[in-house]
């Protein structure tokens, strides 16, 4: 290349090099501040409709994309953000809550930098050290299941936002599901359909298991309702769980001395609920009517018969997330520290029915 040539061909030419701005302004007949303007989000007032659209055809002729570093340095931003979570890479729900952040991020102009503890504690704070030294606009701190977290060193020198937990000191924003009103939606379902005689099986010692059987307590109080402690069976999270709380409630009981509806902890439980009813010749739904919660991909709706369930909206709380914290970027100010809660859709399906003519 003589001196003085151009480093870039013309419009619709071979390119060895990226196109630049004023690639772009040249095939569009403008200056190359009007091709700023675009591109920096400034053209709104300083030029016509037909300008802008002129310059975008210009661009997406020549394949022009700006330069997301220098635009980031003019406006102290990376157009970043980090994801940072304990062991939600493992997990089936991990995808929907990752890809709802990564969706909301992605329509503000923004990429999602993920990293996973594995539950390390010093992985998640070097983690945070090393997405603080790459600049990120701001971090999500996303866990795998709902519970009190850590917050991991160096988090509050950024802006950042909890997404399925809690922060233990109470020192950020957090988006968390709706358990409580969850837990309601469950055994709502059952009422509806004209259950009186309920019961819950499956829990944890944590924070949704509570959350829930507070829903359901309160759901039943509507219509007069109460449940004995024998009903409340707190077997576990697992399919084994659902089968030996499911023995406890029906294996050797008269049919008349039964529950006609079961809430279940998760859909794990509802399957393990399935199998034991299979086993003893329960018909579902024609004896007994079963929810479960999370409404698990590739399960639930697989289940013999499809399984009514709440959902656990993953990805609405990672767009929810991602949301609060693209705001405080936009704001230069911090999230207000506070809980949003995420509503818990029923999804109905064959496992509940009336219950048994009778009862």
């Amino acid at each position: 290349m003589g001196k003085g040539e151009s480093s870039s061909a013309g419009a619709g030419g071979d390119r060895s090099e990226r196109p630049t701005s004023r690639d772009v302004a040249r095939l569009a007949g403008v200056s190359h501040t009007a091709v700023s303007f675009v591109f920096n989000g400034r053209a709104e007032g300083n030029l016509s409709a037909a300008t802008q659209e002129k310059i975008r055809k210009a661009a997406e002729q020549l394949g022009y994309r700006p330069n997301a570093v220098a635009r980031g340095l003019r406006r102290s931003r990376t157009a970043v953000i980090g994801l940072v979570t304990d062991h939600i890479a493992s997990t089936p729900f991990a995808g929907a809550l990752v890809r709802g952040a990564m969706e909301t991020a992605w329509q503000a102009e923004h990429l999602v930098l993920s990293v996973d503890s594995g539950g390390d504690l010093a992985k998640e704070d070097a983690a945070v050290a090393e997405l603080l030294d790459r600049r990120v606009d701001g971090i999500i701190y996303a866990a795998m299941s709902l519970r009190r977290a850590r917050v991991p060193a160096g988090l509050h020198r950024t802006y950042a936002v909890f997404a399925n937990c809690l922060p233990e000191d109470d020192s950020l924003a957090a988006v968390i599901p709706a358990e409580r009103a969850g837990g309601r939606a469950a055994a709502k379902a059952l009422l509806d359909a004209g259950h009186r005689r309920i019961a819950l099986v499956g829990g944890l010692d944590d924070i949704a298991s509570a959350e829930r059987l507070r829903g359901f307590r309160d759901a039943l109080r509507t219509v007069g309702e109460r449940v004995g402690k024998e009903w409340i069976v707190r077997t576990g999270g697992e399919i084994s769980a659902g089968y030996e709380g499911a023995l406890r409630l029906f294996d050797g009981v008269a049919p008349q001395d039964r529950p006609t509806g079961v809430v279940c902890y998760n859909d794990r439980v509802a399957a393990g609920v399935l199998h034991a009813a299979a086993r003893l010749g329960i018909d579902v739904p024609g004896d007994l009517s079963v929810v479960g919660y999370d409404d698990q991909e590739h399960m639930a709706a697989h289940l013999h018969p499809p399984l009514s369930t709440v959902a656990l909206p993953h990805r609405a709380m990672g767009a929810s997330a991602a949301r609060l914290l693209l705001d405080a970027i936009e704001t230069r100010s911090a999230p207000k520290v506070e809980v949003r809660r995420v509503e818990c859709p029923l999804v109905s399906r064959a496992s509940v029915g009336a219950p048994p003519a009778g009862r």
